[in-house]
């Protein structure tokens, strides 16, 4: 019979719940005692909407990062936060966010402490918190959190099953901050997991999911022996262990992986179909198959009859040691299809929520064990969405598909060299040395998420929202005039989210009223879906930049998102090739941009934060995605005249393995996240000559942590060793809308303090 099993489920709650029980706990609004039982209720219900299930996770509920998580099972703290005082989840907060809770601001306690760096957790849009090694790292076991949880389970009657990320994978995520070998901390690290095994297993533990995706990248040798070393050391322990692999194919991989000595291999069937039999002739005959047949990343539903035609065979060869889940945690989809009341009927039948996915698996397992009979009703319910959806009207736009037949070279150049284009811009914006600006956004108060609930629901009207917004315009073009930042921007107070505020405005996208998904800690976002061709029927941000720019003699930014950022972080659909909705995508903002510039608007910022995301995780992939990113990001940006500056953005990715293609770009200005980092991603510059403008962020938006002049003074002058100051721009990392106005307003005073000094020293 084959085994149905779940590999990680959506922990903020159908409502977000964890979300606001985490902020009002740091903002010192409930007890510590109030967010552990919001998370009891989140875990108990979670594993009930997983029964049925033959093996369900424990330990993937987290209250901020499964790699933060590891990092406190394995006894690993940074050592600036060692030794103060409170519980571990004090600690776990300073690490992950700089301060626990907002009472340590008003005590005075520990306010300082740098976060720990985040970045992209392989090709999404979630964010982990990077282990950080030295040489002289010493790991220590606290299985606490996890025999919490694992307690909490079996008095629920869960057939549990841990979940761990593995010992190498572990390695390979973190930086070794002192340019030590992380590879040599793996014999120390070892024991650790054994000892945490062998505790799992005296709690009566059968089964240990131990997640290793770092399978799915290219690995030299090094990497490859440290796997054979890590399992032949752990496979004396009493567990069974299901190693996780996901994200993408095994390829040269795949017979170390199906031959390393665990009961059970789990690979991505979704990413890579092709390389399942090929795996079954390296696989051992006592080895366990899971296979990932629905997709853990993205909203479609599953085609059930398709799959069952390749499922069956295998199911008749391999029998018991066929397991069935998702091709990854469903971490990365909203939890619950039902929900949505405002979806139109015919789109929803084409989708699948977290709920709805662990539903398509029992059916596959069901149809099995029993036959397609006991499931023919529901299949042929399945049959019909799919070819609804491939006949849909809605889907295809010949004018569109025309548009992209037609477009040329030329629309992707740059009327004149770099050279040219900035001295003409220096002559019309007439800008300082070290000129500052923000990212984009500024704090959403409450008074604007009311305004544009009010709105939603009907209770105030068009007029009433639209002054309502112009009012927050306002505020936040006098507070940056105040605070005497050189190049403003309009704050997007209009804006929900960067992708989900431009989806609404284009034809192809639709919108979920609960499809929220973590980014990182508390921060949830709620990706478009992205069904249909694409076009913009209309200018989305004039007015409001030209509503801005007339408060100001300063220049205003315009306030894009790239193409690139649209397409990686919505719901991307699955019947024609990215690239091919990526340049639908560029026509599409390459209008908005053209719409900018004809309104008088001088400086356009074209945000692609999600361009080093949406590399494969294989380098050689890497060229054939880079060549159409960037040429649609091109495409954007390249029919303006020589005299509009074009920047744009990128965070929390590192981008020193692509800066060949970043330049390729050829933004006037790009502003990157360097502040978490302490200017580490900037090594790059040392080797490649960046020709254009940079702004390293030097302020850590993602930390309620007030930066002080003097420590942005230095981030600057480190980014100066680097890349001439004359090229240099001052700002923070991100936006600032996840931010409050009273931590925004001090930060960005000193950090305008911080750019009058350089400018003074440079005098």
């Amino acid at each position: 019979m084959t085994t149905i099993h779940n590999l990680g489920f959506p922990r903020m709650g159908a409502r977000r719940e964890l979300k606001f029980a985490l902020e009002s706990y740091w903002r010192g609004e409930s007890s510590r005692a109030a967010l552990q039982e919001q998370g009891a209720r989140l875990r108990q219900r979670h594993w009930q909407e997983q029964a049925g299930l033959d093996w369900v996770p424990v330990g993937d509920f987290s209250f901020y990062d499964q790699v933060l998580d590891m990092s406190f099972t394995l006894g690993h703290l940074p050592e600036r936060v060692q030794g103060f005082h409170g519980d571990a989840l004090d600690n776990y907060f300073r690490v992950a966010r700089g301060r626990s809770a907002q009472a340590e601001a008003r005590q005075g306690c520990c306010g300082a402490v740098a976060a720990g760096e985040m970045t992209k957790w392989f090709d999404t849009n979630y964010h982990y918190i990077v282990p950080e090694f030295t040489a002289a790292t010493q790991f220590r076991l606290d299985a606490s959190r996890l025999l919490a949880q694992l307690a909490e389970a079996g008095a629920q009657g869960v057939p549990a099953k841990p979940v761990l990320i593995g010992p190498v994978t572990y390695l390979a995520l973190g930086k070794a901050k002192d340019g030590s070998n992380r590879l040599a901390l793996l014999e120390r690290l070892l024991p650790v997991y054994a000892e945490l095994l062998e505790t799992l297993a005296a709690h009566g533990v059968q089964w240990v999911q131990i997640d290793e995706p770092i399978l799915v990248t290219e690995l030299d040798a090094d990497w490859r022996h440290a796997f054979t070393t890590a399992y032949h050391q752990l496979k004396s322990c009493r567990v069974k262990l299901l190693l996780a692999t996901y994200f993408g194919q095994l390829q040269d991989n795949a017979y170390l992986a199906a031959n390393l000595p665990v009961a059970g291999l789990h690979v991505d069937a979704v990413s890579d179909p092709d390389g399942v039999l090929p795996l079954l002739g390296l696989l051992p005959a006592h080895k366990v198959l899971s296979l990932g047949v629905v997709n853990g990343r993205n909203v479609w539903k599953t085609d059930l009859n398709a799959t069952l035609d390749w499922l069956e065979p295998l199911a008749a060869r391999l029998g018991e040691r066929l397991w069935l889940a998702p091709s990854c945690s469903l971490l990365h989809v909203p939890v619950d299809l039902a929900q949505e009341q405002r979806l139109d009927a015919e789109l929803k039948s084409w989708l699948a929520f977290a709920l709805q996915k662990l539903d398509e698996l029992r059916l596959l397992g069901r149809a099995l064990r029993d036959g397609r009979s006991a499931v023919e009703a529901e299949l042929a319910e399945n049959h019909a969405a799919l070819v609804a959806r491939r006949t849909s009207p809605r889907v295809h736009s010949p004018a569109v598909r025309a548009a992209v037949a037609a477009i040329t070279a030329d629309m992707g150049r740059c009327q004149s060299p770099y050279a040219s284009r900035a001295a003409r811009q220096a002559a019309l914006l007439q800008l300082p040395a070290y000129p500052t600006t923000t990212i984009g956004s500024f704090p959403q108060t409450a008074q604007i998420r009311q305004a544009r609930s009010a709105f939603k629901a009907g209770q105030i009207d068009a007029a009433a929202y639209r002054e309502a917004m112009r009012a927050e315009i306002a505020r936040s073009v006098r507070a940056q005039e105040e605070l005497g930042l050189d190049v403003l921007v309009h704050g997007e107070a209009e804006r929900n989210d960067m992708v989900e505020y431009f989806g609404e405005q284009l034809d192809g996208y639709a919108f979920s009223q609960f499809g929220w998904v973590q980014s990182y800690g508390s921060r949830c976002v709620k990706p478009p879906i992205l069904f249909g061709d694409i076009e913009r029927p209309q200018a989305m941000t004039v007015t409001w930049t030209r509503f801005a720019q007339s408060l100001t003699d300063r220049p205003m930014k315009g306030m894009l998102t790239g193409p690139v950022t649209l397409l990686n972080w919505s719901f991307v659909r699955d019947d024609q090739p990215r690239a091919a909705t990526c340049r639908q995508l560029a026509l599409a903002m390459r209008a908005e941009v053209l719409d900018l510039e004809r309104a008088g608007v001088r400086v356009i910022q074209i945000d692609e934060a999600a361009l080093r995301e949406g590399l494969p995780l294989r380098r050689a992939q890497w060229s054939q995605y880079l060549d159409w990113a960037v040429q649609a990001f091109r495409i954007t940006a390249n029919g303006v005249r020589d005299e509009t500056q074009i920047h744009t953005h990128m965070c929390y990715s590192g981008i020193n393995d692509i800066m060949a293609a970043i330049a390729a770009m050829d933004a006037d200005v790009i502003t990157i996240e360097t502040s978490r980092s302490d200017m580490e991603l900037l090594d790059a510059f040392e080797d490649f000559q960046y020709p254009n403008q940079i702004g390293p962020g030097v302020y850590d938006i993602h930390s309620p942590n007030i930066p002080a002049a003097q420590q942005m003074i230095a981030l600057i002058k480190k980014a100066a060793e680097r890349i001439p100051a004359e090229r240099l721009w001052v700002n923070p990392d991100c936006g600032l809308k996840t931010r409050q106005w009273a931590e925004v307003v001090p930060a960005l005073t000193e950090m305008v303090a911080a750019a009058r000094a350089l400018r003074a020293g440079s005098s």
